[in-house]
């Protein structure tokens, strides 16, 4: 349950065009004689408990969140944290699924072998899985309603002076533009930035589209804040060395030149540059420098509610701004947090404690249910349409319909009266063409405004003769939630405290190799992945504490494992292999270690000093 709610301004701009088919803050809830208006989020944005989980670096009001958005935004109101520039890239609502890759490490072991036969490790010789990040399938509907609320929540915490950047494509940009006129004002509407790029395949069904647009308001003036209006000298976005002006001629690489709200000359992110973390959909340091030159300047706040790879708090980091780096995402704060630490940035990595934080992510979390919850079934009967997740057949109640909220939409997250009166009073009724062979039903909640409430308010509206029960998704997941296993030691008769690795063991990750093999040996298409008895190649990242024994981690000597086997040491790469081994100048309190898919496990190294 959140602490409290903050109260916002939840009035729309008045005068504008408005899209009748989506919700907005305000919903119609009719039953029995009674027709009464509730507001979605009626008591403001839901305040959840934050716990500081990291500190990096020296004091600082920088910050990397993991949580939704607005749970991020009802946070900063609460700590009256105003931000002067936005930049958010949220889902497209493109249709598709995406994934990262898990690349396989070398096993340390084999370290010396392979630095002595100076091997080179091409891409193609890797080997890796795939594993989903996130889903960005939406109805309209649904992706419009959750995008108004973020953006209510998200001008509520922007400064008077603050703009916004909204990056989306040909999928969804048009209906959002006209969200952003009914939140922010026609009147603050001040580009809409085409940024164009090559590359990508070619449609034989349409012309290639190779551009996105970039929606650019101010909260309340009519003029933007801007630094510049004017290009830097060419030469630090341009591959080519030039650009050409609508006339023809092309521009001198050393002059500032008027920007244009097209930009052609910033190339998509190289999936073999250095800047590449190998995260879906990241996008390039160069368009970040210019938006944040163009509307911002030092020791302002710069805010990403959906952070990706991080990119915008980098680059805000590169030039002297403040920064918050927000998503729901692990593998997203994983990322960013790494790209930070690599160029000294100092931050502090908090967790929103709203039970969305499931798994890595809420579409990994969603495709876990159907082999979590006993006896569920995800290919629904006929008759029992998509608004229920699966069913599950009892000898007492026969066919039970399952409901599970969604859990890429805020909107859906808390059950409440609205929530619950939809089911009782529309979906529930769906089943009087099944003759009384729906008897029960079972609805999943994450978080639940009242469940006395919501108990009497079934009681007394349900007009069928089906029973509703509710189950927390929460108690679900948390005794299925297996820990790795790692076996270390650690030797104090050296000059450095040596802390060993013998081995290390992921059950998620040998369940997932295990259906990667499996596929592999039905179709004989590529190698199969064979991991050794020590499992030293699942492991990613290893970092030591000896400041903290609890709470806040403070990463006092780690190790970080690249794709193609190379460490990074306290964030700064080398051509050198893992060993297997990490040191440090002070003696440890505790070891965390990441897998390679992002799973971390800390162990306290008082308890091996009581094993021993």
């Amino acid at each position: 349950m959140p602490i409290k709610y903050i109260p916002y301004d939840k009035t729309p701009v008045k005068g504008q065009a408005l899209l009748n088919n989506i919700t907005r803050s305000q919903r119609v809830l009719s039953y029995k004689d009674n027709d009464k208006v509730y507001e979605r989020i009626q008591r403001g944005i839901p305040y959840y408990e934050l716990n500081e989980i990291e500190s990096v670096g020296e004091s600082s009001d920088n910050l990397v969140i993991r949580g939704e958005c607005l749970s991020a935004c009802a946070y900063l109101k609460e700590n009256d944290i105003k931000i002067d520039l936005v930049y958010i890239d949220p889902p497209f609502a493109s249709g598709a699924d995406y994934a990262k890759k898990v690349y396989i490490r070398k096993n340390p072991k084999l370290a010396d072998k392979i630095k002595k036969a100076e091997e080179k490790m091409e891409m193609d010789e890797l080997i890796a899985f795939e594993e989903k990040m996130y889903g960005d399938i939406w109805s309209k509907e649904d992706y419009l309603n959750w995008m108004y609320e973020n953006l209510m929540a998200i001008k509520e915490v922007m400064s008077d002076r603050a703009s916004i950047y909204v990056h989306l494509d040909w999928h969804i940009g048009h209906y959002v533009k006209i969200l952003m006129d009914e939140v922010f004002g026609e009147e603050n509407f001040i580009n809409d930035i085409v940024w164009c790029y090559s590359g990508g395949g070619i449609s034989k069904k349409a012309l290639p589209r190779k551009h996105d647009n970039i929606f650019f308001y101010t909260k309340k003036s009519k003029e933007p804040h801007t630094s510049s209006l004017f290009f830097p000298p060419m030469k630090q976005y341009s591959q080519t060395g030039s650009g050409r002006r609508s006339d023809g001629s092309k521009y001198n690489l050393e002059d500032e030149t008027p920007q244009n709200d097209w930009w052609i000359d910033i190339p998509t992110e190289n999936t073999q540059s250095k800047t590449n973390t190998g995260y879906a959909t990241q996008k390039p340091e160069a368009l970040l420098q210019r938006i944040i030159k163009t509307s911002s300047t030092e020791n302002m706040v710069v805010c990403d509610f959906f952070g990706g790879s991080g990119v915008t708090a980098k680059v805000a980091n590169d030039l002297g701004r403040k920064f918050i780096h927000c998503d729901i995402g692990i593998n997203s704060i994983q990322t960013a947090r790494d790209r930070l630490k690599e160029v000294n940035a100092s931050f502090k990595i908090l967790e929103v404690q709203d039970g969305l934080n499931l798994f890595r992510n809420p579409i990994q979390t969603m495709d876990k249910l159907s082999s979590m919850i006993d006896g569920l079934n995800t290919a629904r009967a006929v008759g029992i349409n998509s608004f229920w997740f699966g069913t599950i057949i009892n000898s007492k109640y026969g066919t039970i319909p399952v409901y599970i909220p969604d859990l890429r939409d805020s909107t859906k997250k808390v059950l409440d009266i609205v929530a619950i009166n939809e089911i009782i009073n529309k979906e529930i009724h769906n089943f009087d063409n099944f003759n009384g062979e729906i008897k029960k039903v079972v609805i999943y909640y994450v978080d639940i405004v009242d469940k006395e409430e919501i108990e009497r308010f079934i009681k007394d509206n349900n007009q069928t003769i089906i029973d509703v029960e509710l189950k927390d998704l929460k108690s679900v997941l948390d005794f299925v939630v297996v820990d790795d296993i790692v076996n270390f030691s650690l030797d104090e008769e050296k000059i450095f405290y040596e802390v060993t690795i013998n081995s290390f063991y992921s059950d998620r990750l040998k369940q997932k190799i295990d259906e990667y093999n499996s596929k592999r040996l039905l179709t004989s298409k590529g190698k199969v992945i064979d991991i050794s008895k020590d499992g030293l190649e699942l492991i990613e990242y290893i970092s030591l504490d000896s400041t903290n024994d609890n709470g806040i981690w403070k990463s006092d000597s780690e190790i970080k494992i690249d794709k193609n086997g190379y460490i990074s040491i306290d964030g700064k790469k080398t051509k050198e292999f893992w060993n297997g081994i990490i040191t440090s100048t002070a003696k440890p309190k505790r070891l965390k270690i990441r897998n390679i898919a992002g799973d971390e496990i800390i162990q306290n190294f008082l308890i091996l000093r009581n094993r021993n």
